[in-house]
């Protein structure tokens, strides 16, 4: 298993959700465009929120997987959908296992509940996953590296699948003068995970922003260390779908054609 099995079905598609927020048509233009590219990078997963299923159902055009990004009160019936996955965000004071219970979910979609990124001191159910939130629309959305390294020991640890989101916008982790804070890189992001999973603290991978360094780091990632990675480590939401895949080109762990 070489390197490419690190980013194989990595990215999910959040054209939905902002700072894109591209309109349903548009989003639906674009991932049919992206599924007849082929891009082994994306996962073609359509991430639609519960509000806007009505909608997505009324287009003429489906994706073949969606994941559900619950936004309201109780979710909707979507039988008739290829949901694979449903993300939620239960109340701070309610466990995991509470939140899960409390879902009936079909056979095959799989549940992943949002919890602050610190460190996870609880076990969710067994088949159910975690989701942190890498960044947001303002400076405090976006997690220490501190608190996103804590996050991921817990899940290596713990052997606890996990979805990122928000804020990944590019490979490399970057300063961003609008917000005045620091972007995580989803390649950071990535690398650390792996750095993980060899027993390796993986705060200095999520600090760096020596891209020289991230890409030997990642280039020198086992198959054996880089498929226990991506069980944990399933996908996360990008509002773009092309710029990660361009940013992996760019810094030569990507064919030109992948």
């Amino acid at each position: 298993m070489g390197t490419m099995s690190i980013y194989t079905a990595l990215i999910d598609d959040a054209g939905l959700f902002p700072p894109t927020s591209l309109h349903m048509d548009e989003a639906l233009s674009r991932h049919r465009r992206d599924l007849e590219s082929g891009s082994p990078v994306l996962t073609h997963r359509f991430l639609c929120p519960a509000s806007r299923l009505d909608r997505l159902r009324a287009m003429e055009f489906r994706p073949r997987r969606i994941g559900l990004i619950a936004d309201t009160d109780e979710l909707p019936a979507f039988d008739d959908l290829p949901v694979d996955i449903v993300e939620v965000r239960g109340p701070a004071d309610t466990p995991v296992g509470v939140v899960a219970a409390q879902l009936s979910l079909p056979p095959g979609v799989r549940l992943f509940v949002e919890v602050p990124p610190r460190k996870v001191t609880f076990e969710p159910p067994a088949g159910v996953g975690l989701k942190v939130r890498c960044g947001g629309a303002s400076p405090e959305d976006f997690p220490a590296a501190d608190h996103l390294a804590a996050f991921i020991r817990s899940c290596v640890e713990r052997g606890i699948p996990f979805k990122a989101t928000a804020g990944l916008h590019h490979a490399v982790r970057h300063f961003d003068p609008s917000l005045g804070v620091d972007r995580h890189g989803f390649l950071n992001l990535l690398v650390a995970v792996c750095e993980t999973v060899e027993g390796r603290d993986p705060a200095p991978a999520l600090r760096t922003t020596d891209v020289g360094q991230l890409v030997r780091l990642a280039g020198s990632v086992t198959g054996d260390t880089a498929k226990r990675a991506r069980e944990l480590l399933v996908s996360y939401g990008s509002c773009s779908t092309g710029t990660p895949v361009e940013d992996l080109r760019a810094l030569g762990l990507l064919e030109v054609n992948a």
